[in-house]
């Protein structure tokens, strides 16, 4: 992989996964809270990449790999899931 696709990779993973951090922690409702899980799952796909390219960043990937699944749990629960009524 090339040292540029490496650098947008890692910083778009970084990016992606504070922005989408602050939407989750400023609770604007179900919707938006779902869709920051979309972006938690394109951050974990590029840390996976990532991680998996560089000699020393393993655990990065496997890390992000564990979040990934995490993250799709999230998007399910907040975009595909109907709310139940209380």
């Amino acid at each position: 992989m090339s040292d540029t696709l490496l650098q947008i990779l890692q910083w778009y993973g970084a990016g992606a996964s504070v922005i989408a951090a602050a939407l989750v922690a400023l609770d604007l409702g179900r919707r938006i809270t779902g869709w920051a899980f979309v972006l938690f799952v394109t951050s974990s796909a590029a840390l996976i990449g990532w991680g998996f390219a560089q000699p020393d960043a393993k655990g990065i990937g496997v890390q992000n790999i564990i979040m990934l699944a995490i993250n799709l749990v999230g998007v399910y629960q907040h975009l595909i899931r109907k709310k139940e009524s209380a």
